[in-house]
């Protein structure tokens, strides 16, 4: 159950009855209570609500008649009918117009109160968990339909491009032609290669077990560093870091792992040829409690139409086709897992400041 408490809203013309609740049930509960059916559709437009009881006879509308008002602009909360009177008509409305969870008799029995009120929000948080896994499962749906489409296209058209060039190079005797066509071939398996280790990524971040470990920024990033700094396009470029950690800062390495490396690649791939010292800077404040990591570069920068997309699956920005168009999407994901967030200012052609904010998972 979650540590909030259940949030319960009351209806009954009654105020003794209120009060009593209330007095009974305060501790426990997150209570509001009201007289007027009219005030309880104001507060139910302005407040949320895990459960309502409301009392079957009152003026304006019964309580069978309250809840098939509320049905179906309110259908998650689970509601329950109180009454001081044996009537089987309103029983059978309650079931059939209401939709209730479950009677409660006046005068009540405290703990039975207590037991249709915990066994209630059991329901609700049941419903709540489908629902949401429902969400989680259509969008995996979703996302399996557009990663089948397009890694089975960037898997192939790499070694297509890979089979044309070899035919070519069959057909020539001239050594620097063929050189140049190996260039071709190692353009081509790299791009490939790329693409399969983002699969992978994408995997482990998705599937993974998450392992939650003591991080040290420092080894962490000189790790990531020594990677990609030998890369035919790591260039003239110059990697700083800038860390301050205080305390036992904790999370999953793997994930960590797999954002830093997207980043900086990424950084790495898209720096300015043109200008004289491209650089990539990476600041980290850590404690035991929470960790801001800034990633800044002087590349070629994102434009600001595609600045909201970039974070999407398979979305490659710009014209360019160099990237798989996942990584980005890998690190949002790993982010949002551990319970981050992810902001980005760029200018297009000055560079551009990637901002994280992660909070130290401590169980």
């Amino acid at each position: 159950m979650s540590n909030k408490p259940i949030r319960i809203l009351y209806i009954d013309d009654e105020e003794h009855n209120l009060h009593s609740f209330k007095a009974t049930f305060r501790k426990q509960w997150d209570i509001t209570t009201t007289i007027s059916v009219v005030e309880a559709l104001e507060i139910l437009a302005s407040k949320d609500f895990n459960i309502i009881l409301a009392d079957q006879r009152m003026p304006i509308m019964t309580g069978v008649q309250f809840f098939e008002k509320i049905r179906d602009q309110y259908p998650n909360i689970i509601r329950i009918l109180i009454t001081g009177h044996t009537d089987i008509g309103a029983a059978i409305d309650a079931i059939n117009k209401g939709e209730v969870f479950r009677f409660i008799d006046k005068p009540w029995d405290y703990v039975y109160v207590e037991n249709a009120i915990t066994h209630a929000y059991d329901i609700y948080k049941t419903r709540e968990d489908l629902k949401q896994r429902n969400i989680e499962l259509q969008k995996a749906n979703e996302e399996l339909d557009k990663f089948v489409y397009s890694a089975s296209h960037d898997l192939r058209a790499p070694l297509m491009s890979v089979l044309g060039i070899v035919n070519l190079a069959l057909l020539e005797d001239d050594l620097q032609s063929q050189n140049e066509y190996l260039e071709l071939i190692r353009k081509s398996v790299k791009k490939l290669d790329t693409f399969i280790i983002n699969i992978i990524d994408y995997y482990k971040n998705a599937r993974g077990v998450p392992v939650i470990s003591n991080i040290n920024f420092e080894e962490l990033i000189t790790e990531v560093q020594a990677t990609i700094q030998y890369l035919p396009e790591f260039g003239r470029l110059k990697i700083t870091s800038d860390i301050q950690q205080e305390g036992v800062f904790k999370s999953d390495v793997m994930k960590l792992r797999i954002i830093f490396n997207n980043l900086i690649n990424n950084a790495v791939k898209f720096q300015d040829p043109s200008k004289e010292n491209p650089f990539i800077h990476l600041k980290v404040e850590a404690s035991s409690e929470h960790a801001k990591i800034i990633i800044e570069d002087n590349g070629m920068g994102i434009r600001e139409i595609d600045q909201d997309k970039i974070f999407k699956m398979f979305y490659r920005a710009g014209a360019t086709n160099s990237g798989s168009g996942i990584g980005l999407y890998i690190v949002h994901e790993a982010i949002s897992k551990l319970g981050g967030g992810i902001n980005i200012s760029s200018v297009y052609g000055t560079g551009s400041i990637f901002e994280l904010n992660l909070p130290s998972i401590n169980k």
